[in-house]
């Protein structure tokens, strides 16, 4: 199985949501929160390692608030430090579900997503 594959990888940590955490490169920045705002660079996969949103593709950042994200994200991202890197295995009721994303994604499907983490903008600080 995927999923007992991923967690069985150094460093991960497999929540009990259901998510799978590892971090790739330690961050040294502050974590952010429910309501924060991130920026990021990112790829994310299907299991079979197919990429269907990059930002590194595209060739500049991403920004999107956490309370707009899939739950995964919103709870790996939580996870992690500034200007770190983490791969996130997100189960299909962490992400979009039975429906899926129109022309994307297809329903119940695992994601995973290799993140940075470049800034954080808390809510408070507007």
């Amino acid at each position: 199985d995927f999923f007992d594959r991923e967690a069985t990888k150094e460093g991960a940590v497999r929540t009990e949501s259901g998510l799978i955490y590892q971090e790739l490169i330690e961050g040294y920045g502050p974590y952010p929160g429910a309501t924060d705002r991130v920026t990021v660079h990112y790829k994310g996969m299907f299991v079979d390692g197919t990429v269907f949103d990059s930002s590194y593709e595209r060739g500049y950042t991403s920004t999107l608030s956490l309370e707009m994200a899939i739950p995964g994200w919103a709870e790996g991202m939580q996870m992690m430090k500034g200007n770190g890197k983490a791969k996130l295995v997100i189960p299909p009721h962490l992400g979009y579900g039975k429906k899926g994303k129109k022309l994307s994604i297809p329903g119940c499907a695992v994601l995973v997503f290799e993140i940075e983490l470049l800034g954080i903008e808390s809510v408070s600080a507007q």
